[in-house]
């Protein structure tokens, strides 16, 4: 009985640890953007713009 208990507690805390650990490292993380100017379609909706035409959204 005593085993089972120890073994539950021992596979708990690894997951807990690896949990922990798993967050730790994703908060962590540099996530990136790409700049705005090298978008090619921002280019199409600029022209629009310039042009008068409505811009159509994407559904």
């Amino acid at each position: 009985m005593y085993a089972v208990l120890i073994v539950s507690v021992i596979i708990v805390l690894a997951v807990l640890l690896i949990s922990v650990i798993t967050t730790s490292k994703a908060y962590g993380y540099k996530h990136t953007v790409d700049p705005l100017e090298e978008n090619p379609h921002l280019d199409k909706i600029d022209s629009q713009k310039d042009r008068g035409q409505k811009i159509k959204p994407r559904i």
